[in-house]
C-alpha cells in the first residue's frame, strides 16, 4: 500500500511537473527587452545574410528554419523559424542584398498613406492598414516589399496557428529588412484587428540598424499598437543608416492646433515693421520648404519609380504625400561604442558600413548586456 501510495504521489509530482512545463512552453514571449532574444534574432538574420560578415557567425540555439520564400521582383525575402515546441515562431525578413533594384527600394522613399492599396500587376492588387491616424505616411519602396510577401506571412501563420497552436510570433529583420519589420508589425496587427488572424496572437518585433519607415504619424502609431514593451529598434550610435531617408518637415507636417499655420493672426499683435520683416522671412522659410518637399518627391519618388517598373512592369505607382518627414519608431535601445570597440571598429576611413554589419551589433549587445562570447 505504501508503495502504492508512493507510485501515485510520484505520478501526480510528474503530472504537475509537466504541466508547469507546458505553461512556461506556451508563455515563452515576454514583453520588455530581452538580450538573449535579441542576440537570438541577430543568429538567425545572419542566415539570411550572402556576405563575408556571416561566414562564421554562431548559429541560432533554439530556432530552426522551416520555411525560406523564394526573392521577390525587389529580391525581398523572408523565412519562418520555429523552436522545438513551435509555440513561437519567427518571421525573418531579409536586408539589402547586392543587387542594384535591392538597393533602389531603398531610395525609391516618396510617402504614400498607410491605409491604402498597391496595384503591382494586373491581378495583384495589396489592399493594406498599416496605421489608424489618416495623417500616417509610410515608404512606399518597403511597402512594396511587405506587399510581395505578406500573403504567404499570413497563410504561414495561418496555418501553424491551426496545425501547431501557434500563438507566439517575433518579427525581425536587420537593415532593410529591419524597416519591412516595423511594416510588418504593424499590417499583422491590424489584419487581427480585422479578424484575418486570430486576435490572441502574441507579436513581439526587434528593429536592428533599421532605417525610419514613416512620418510621425506613422511612428506614434506604431508605438501605441506595441506599448508596454512589444517592439523595439536596436541602434549602434555609430551607424548612419538608422538616420536615413532624409527627413524634412514643413507647415503640413504639424497638427490642426499650432500657432504657425495661422502666422498671420498672431503677428497682427506686432508693430508694423515687425510684422512686414516676419511676414517675408516666414514666407521665405515656408516657400523653401515647400519646394525641397517637392524635390524630394519628385527624384525619389517618380524618377526612381521608373527605376522599380523595370522589375515590376505593370506596376501603377500610386499617389504620393506631399510629405518627407521621416521619424523613428519603436523603443530605442542603443548600442553605445566605447573605446575598444573603436579599437576594433575605427570610426573613420572609407568603411562606411563598418558599424552597420551585423558582428558590431552582436559585439556590442553582449559586452553592454553582459553576456559571455
Amino acid at each position: 500500500m505504501k508503495r502504492y501510495a508512493a507510485f501515485i504521489r510520484a505520478g501526480f509530482l510528474l503530472a504537475a511537473i509537466i504541466g508547469s512545463i507546458s505553461v512556461v512552453t506556451a508563455q515563452e514571449l515576454k514583453p520588455g527587452f530581452d538580450p538573449d532574444e535579441y542576440l537570438e534574432m541577430l543568429r538567425i538574420t545572419a542566415r539570411q545574410v550572402d556576405s563575408a560578415d556571416a561566414v562564421n557567425f554562431p548559429a541560432p540555439d533554439h530556432f530552426k528554419m522551416e520555411y525560406r520564400s523564394e526573392a521577390g521582383p525587389l529580391d525581398n525575402r523572408w523565412e519562418l523559424w520555429a523552436n522545438a515546441s513551435r509555440s513561437v515562431v519567427v518571421i525573418s525578413i531579409r536586408g539589402t542584398t547586392r543587387k542594384p533594384i535591392s538597393w533602389m527600394a531603398n531610395f525609391y522613399s516618396a510617402m504614400i498613406p498607410a491605409i491604402g492599396s498597391l496595384q503591382l500587376n494586373d491581378s495583384t492588387i495589396f489592399n493594406y492598414k498599416l496605421a489608424a491616424d489618416p495623417k500616417a505616411t509610410v515608404h512606399v519602396g518597403w511597402t512594396i516589399g511587405l506587399a510581395t510577401m505578406a500573403p504567404q506571412m499570413l497563410a504561414k501563420l495561418r496555418e501553424y496557428n491551426s496545425q501547431y497552436h501557434t500563438q507566439q510570433v517575433i518579427v525581425t529583420g536587420h537593415s532593410q529588412g529591419g524597416a519591412i519589420a516595423f511594416l510588418t508589425r504593424s499590417f499583422l496587427y491590424y489584419e487581427q484587428e480585422a479578424g484575418r488572424l486570430p486576435r490572441d496572437l502574441i507579436v513581439k518585433s526587434y528593429n536592428s540598424a533599421a532605417p525610419k519607415p514613416g512620418n510621425l504619424y506613422y511612428g506614434y502609431d506604431y508605438d501605441h499598437i506595441t506599448r508596454n514593451g512589444w517592439a523595439f529598434t536596436v541602434v549602434n550610435a555609430l551607424d548612419w543608416v538608422p538616420e536615413t531617408p532624409f527627413s524634412l518637415q514643413t507647415l503640413r507636417d504639424f497638427n490642426n492646433l499650432n500657432p504657425f499655420t495661422d502666422v498671420h493672426k498672431q503677428l497682427k499683435k506686432q508693430s508694423f515693421i515687425v510684422r512686414l520683416y516676419l511676414k517675408r522671412v516666414y514666407g521665405r522659410m515656408n516657400r523653401k520648404s515647400n519646394k525641397a518637399q517637392r524635390v524630394f518627391t519628385k527624384y525619389l519618388g517618380n524618377t526612381i519609380g521608373k527605376q522599380i517598373k523595370k522589375a515590376l512592369p505593370q506596376y501603377i505607382a500610386p499617389a504620393y504625400n506631399a510629405n518627407m518627414n521621416y521619424s523613428r519608431a519603436g523603443v530605442p535601445i542603443v548600442l553605445q561604442p566605447d573605446a575598444e570597440y573603436l579599437n576594433k571598429y575605427p570610426d573613420s576611413g572609407n568603411k562606411v558600413f563598418i558599424h552597420h554589419g551585423l558582428w558590431p551589433y552582436y559585439l556590442l549587445t553582449q559586452k553592454i548586456y553582459g553576456k559571455n562570447p
